[in-house]
């Protein structure tokens, strides 16, 4: 790559990182930050923040882009968080809305829930379709991938049933595993069918993948320079 096309990904990459830290900065210090923390959303765009950073480096310094497994997932965990947000919880007609919390938001509260929102999701897509090689995600990540959102759920039904208090603010993070306005049973099939809507976009990604063009921005695969021990013969 020419040294101008070089810099694309990682001033790009830059940019979506910056973008997730700034939203994650402004959340905390405007809101109780273990409250922020317990948010799907806040574990994303802190993965955002790393993994793009990482990739941003790892791009300045001409070595190989980080594996396949970690890039492709914090695409699909970003995704998942834009579309849950936009088609669930920001949408009128989701029996799941906060639409009334939404339009309180203003200032930069309001700026940073469309950084982590709508602009680190729009980035990674960008991100995966032009500045990343074509054919390197594998049907096995789909699989791999659903152990992200396990863990969240778990995270937030363990904290929703120790903060026991009905009236504490904020117990379960989203309306669709509030335990206590819908019981267990219901937010368990909440959970299966997030699940198999996250496996099914998983494998759609990987199908995406496999069939999209290669970019003109795209690199090439890199790989780590090697230097072989000295031979303990005269050819080596």
């Amino acid at each position: 790559m020419t040294a101008p096309s070089r810099l694309v990904p990682v001033v790009f990459r830059g940019l979506i990182a910056a973008a997730a830290v700034v939203g994650l900065v402004i959340d905390c210090v405007y809101g109780s930050v273990p409250v922020v923390l317990s948010y799907f959303t806040i574990w994303t765009n802190i993965l955002v923040a790393v993994v793009l950073g990482v990739s941003a480096t790892r791009a300045w310094q001409r070595r190989p882009d980080v594996a396949p497994l970690y890039r492709g997932g914090v695409l699909l965990f970003t995704l998942i968080t834009g579309l849950v947000f936009h088609l669930v919880l920001a949408n009128p007609s989701s029996p799941f809305n906060v639409v009334a919390e939404l339009d309180r938001l203003d200032g930069a509260r309001a700026v940073a829930n469309q950084l982590l929102h709508t602009v680190t999701p729009a980035g990674l897509l960008l991100n995966f379709l032009l500045l990343t090689p074509p054919h390197t995600l594998r049907p096995r990540h789909a699989a791999q991938w659903l152990a992200y959102p396990l863990v969240y759920v778990t995270f937030a039904l363990v904290r929703g049933a120790l903060l026991d208090d009905p009236a504490t603010a904020r117990r379960y993070p989203y309306p669709f595993i509030d335990v206590a306005q819908y019981g267990y049973a219901r937010v368990t099939l909440n959970a299966l069918v997030l699940g198999a809507a996250f496996y099914a976009l998983g494998l759609i990604l990987v199908t995406a993948d496999h069939y999209r063009p290669r970019s003109v921005l795209a690199p090439r695969p890199v790989r780590e320079n090697r230097i072989s021990s000295p031979a303990r013969g005269p050819l080596k």
